[in-house]
């Protein structure tokens, strides 16, 4: 079972534009779409799509659109009960894929609601392959929240900890890094622009997120610093170009054909939940990211935030190039 951690969910609403997005104009919308969300939401309904056992852990009350849509969606989950809505993120997409978000800051959560959030994921945890963190931060998290439930979730099990993969951004993400050994996470998910970042503070040379999309192999020798920090692996998405996934034995690149983008919206969530379909299946880890270019290229390809099912991805579609870490 994978277990997802979303601190901070989202009711996503994705308005279709019929053209450009033209500010300080009306506009009317072709398509309204209205799903359950947040990175890890995203990820255990790809799971989920796929037929696989996922199970989403999120603070919100039993009445909430965004557990309602859980439900209606037969997605497996457990929630702190809390007494504010969560936010509603919204997300106007162009032809062509070009998309906009306005995401919310999200509800306040108190020092004992962020204490039994942790107390909770670790309940739901036992017997997990995998546990996903993933998201922003909702307001007054402390920045290294992600490296302390990493650290709990070890010390919880001991030897019997599962797998902890990161999948946020700005400072949540860079201070995943700060929790020493036994916070730090087995793998990680930046996209372009926070991989710039994250390798920055590794002592790579500064690059811009749009420099290493444009150069796979920068991006890869970039994932490797980020590698020498002490993480297990780094799963980079590059946008249209693919991603580089960087361990301590190798890096690889994978590309998938042009697809006719609809949405970016919960992209990266798929290819993620790709990259651990596959290697639940035992893949090894070129075919762990050939799936994960797969449902990465599928999402994208599909309206609002909607997620891939595996049958609808296209690995065979994927090439694999071995690249040489600096």
């Amino acid at each position: 079972m994978i277990v997802t951690f979303t601190a901070n969910p989202s009711l996503d609403r994705t308005v279709a534009l019929p053209g450009p997005l033209e500010r300080g104009e009306v506009q009317r919308a072709v398509s309204v779409r209205q799903e359950s969300g947040g990175k890890g939401v995203n990820v255990s309904r790809a799971l989920v799509a796929s037929g696989l056992e996922s199970l989403a852990v999120l603070p919100g009350a039993d009445s909430d659109p965004v557990l309602a849509g859980l439900r209606e969606s037969a997605v497996p989950f457990v929630s702190l009960p809390i007494d504010e809505p969560l936010r509603t993120n919204v997300a106007l997409t162009e032809p062509g894929g070009v998309t906009t978000k306005i995401n919310e800051p999200g509800p306040a959560l108190d020092e004992n609601q962020q204490e039994a959030l942790i107390k909770l994921l670790v309940e739901s945890s036992r017997g997990a392959t995998w546990v996903v963190l993933a998201g922003s931060l909702p307001p007054g998290f402390p920045t290294d929240f992600y490296a302390t439930v990493a650290y709990r979730l070890r010390s919880s099990f001991d030897g019997a900890a599962p797998r902890i993969a990161v999948d946020s951004s700005g400072l949540p993400l860079a201070a995943a890094l700060t929790g020493g050994a036994e916070g730090m996470p087995d793998l990680l998910k930046p996209n372009a622009e926070e991989l710039a970042e994250l390798a920055t503070a590794a002592g790579f040379p500064p690059a811009s997120g749009d420099e290493l999309e444009a150069d796979p192999a920068a991006a890869a020798d970039a994932a490797a610093a980020v590698v020498r920090t002490g993480v297990g692996a780094v799963l980079a998405t590059l946008g249209s170009k693919g991603a580089v996934l960087v361990t301590a034995d190798g890096a690889w690149l994978a590309t998938h054909p042009p697809v006719a983008a609809v949405s970016t919206v919960g992209a990266g969530d798929s290819a993620l939940a790709g990259y651990l379909l596959a290697h639940g299946r035992g893949s090894a880890p070129a075919d762990c990211l050939r799936q994960a270019v797969a449902h990465g290229a599928a999402a994208a390809s599909l309206p609002g935030s909607t997620v891939p099912a595996v049958n609808q991805t296209t690995p065979d579609a994927v090439t694999i190039t071995a690249l040489r870490k600096d």
